[in-house]
């Protein structure tokens, strides 16, 4: 429960940060440009809050449904405008001006992004080291020369400190294509230099899984069967498992470290495994029975516990990605032109069904990452908040009616046919982009459930 509520708090909090800076991108600009801003809008619907600042004639407002805002602008379509107030309408204002009001929402996103990344870079992000585990044998990467214990230095010659930052180059080179050659640190401490041809990918593989589908895994040192945290009520607790227990055997098999045992319990899913444990130095049998998961792979046995990971072994495989001021700079705005190019290709990729549309996530999605996100730490939460500013940004770069990128498409056919888009053929427009709205949501919803019910 306490899960749940930290997923909707720090869901709310990341909307909040969001929606604040995309408006007031909108707001910002349009004050510059001499626009009267009649109001000022975080959430739709019924007002919970109220403000108005003195000799400001804009309604500051936070609204019960917090899943957007809006800035709403004087202007003559949307209602009578006094004569004495025509200049400061938004649909009097040139073409370059309502250009740049429209584009500002997604532009502090990017910003909004940037700022984000220049603060981790400057912290420093922590990770794990891009250390190679398991080479799947005739794989991609072990054609390409790949073994067990290489460490990942360079990608096309991009340095990577981190699983995340090699996982995210990886993904960015799958959409490209082509021959990649990667500098590797082998066990014995020399640079190695391997290959990935990324050719070689099956026709249609999901290109979010690129590492899987390259064949090699994250390194993960060998770690004791001990037992760690335990889910209240889970199968393990309702067996008798307690934390600092160690696992003897299962059915007879003897266990000697954690992978061993998590395959053997995935491996029975509602059956009773005669376990022998462990505990205080003394031996003793009990009975579990794991838990049924269903996937789209199979079902699975789970038990609810988690390992009792050796801090030493973590510490061995810690990683952080630090830069000056000014590098952090030139590496935030490297980072942000990146997930910007990222993001606008994998929905690309989507759209032409190299990339799965499982992949889209909604509310719930998007809640539990911000729990998740939250609970590992500071700078955790805040990449995911960048990651979302620059979604957020792209998406509403769209062409699509209703959103920021179909206004600005209408401003551009206006640009070059010399008068604006007509009211009729704009009002079809919106009518078309609700209903492609409607299917996304409809969709991401549809993700978010099967998720759930998956879990």
């Amino acid at each position: 429960m306490s899960t749940f509520f930290s997923s909707v708090f720090f869901f709310i909090v990341a909307l909040g940060v969001l929606i604040t800076v995309h408006e007031f991108g909108h707001f910002w600009v349009a004050r510059r440009l001499g626009v009267k801003v009649l109001r000022f809008s975080i959430g739709f619907g019924k007002p919970l809050w109220t403000w108005r600042r003195k000799n400001d004639d804009t309604e500051y407002v936070i609204a019960a449904l917090p899943l957007g805002g809006y800035v709403l602008m004087l202007d003559e379509r949307e209602g009578p405008v006094e004569e004495n107030e025509l200049h400061l309408a938004f649909n009097r204002k040139p073409l370059a001006s309502r250009f740049a009001i429209v584009a500002a929402g997604p532009a502090f996103n990017f910003l909004l992004a940037f700022i984000l990344y220049w603060l981790m870079f400057v912290i420093g992000i922590p990770g794990v080291k891009p250390i190679i585990g398991e080479v799947g044998s005739g794989s991609i990467a072990a054609q390409g020369g790949f073994r067990h214990g290489d460490t990942i230095l360079r990608i096309d010659g991009e340095e990577v400190a981190t699983w995340n930052s090699a996982f995210m180059t990886l993904i960015e080179k799958s959409l490209d294509g082509g021959v990649v050659e990667v500098d590797v640190k082998d066990e014995l401490g020399a640079t190695q230099r391997r290959i990935l041809d990324f050719n070689l990918l099956p026709e249609g593989v999901d290109k979010s899984n690129v590492v899987e589908n390259l064949g090699f895994q994250r390194y993960t040192p060998s770690i004791p069967p001990v037992i760690g945290d335990l889910e209240a009520g889970g199968p393990a607790d309702q067996a008798g498992l307690r934390p600092g227990d160690r696992i003897v055997s299962a059915d007879g098999e003897p266990v000697a470290e954690w992978r061993q045992w998590v395959d053997l319990v995935r491996a029975h899913p509602g059956q009773v495994m005669e376990v022998e444990v462990e505990r205080d130095g003394a031996i003793f049998q009990l009975r579990l029975r794991p838990a049924v998961v269903q996937s789209e792979a199979g079902a699975f046995g789970r038990i609810g516990a988690a390992v009792d990971y050796p801090e030493e072994a973590l510490r061995e495989l810690e990683a952080v990605e630090r830069h000056s001021i000014g590098g952090s700079l030139v590496m935030a705005a490297q980072r942000t032109w990146d997930m910007t190019l990222l993001t606008t290709r994998m929905l690309w990729e989507m759209i032409a069904g190299d990339v799965s549309v499982t992949n889209i996530g909604g509310p719930i999605s998007i809640a539990q990452y911000a729990g998740y996100s939250a609970s590992i730490g500071f700078i955790s939460f805040l990449g995911f908040l960048a990651l979302i500013s620059i979604s957020l940004g792209v998406l509403n770069l769209l062409p699509i009616p209703i959103l920021d990128g179909g206004h600005l498409l209408y401003y551009i056919i206006e640009f070059f046919k010399g008068s604006p888009v007509s009211e009729a053929t704009q009002a079809m427009g919106q009518r078309i982009g609700i209903v492609i709205l409607l299917g996304v949501m409809v969709l991401a919803f549809y993700n978010d459930l099967v998720h759930v019910f998956n879990s």
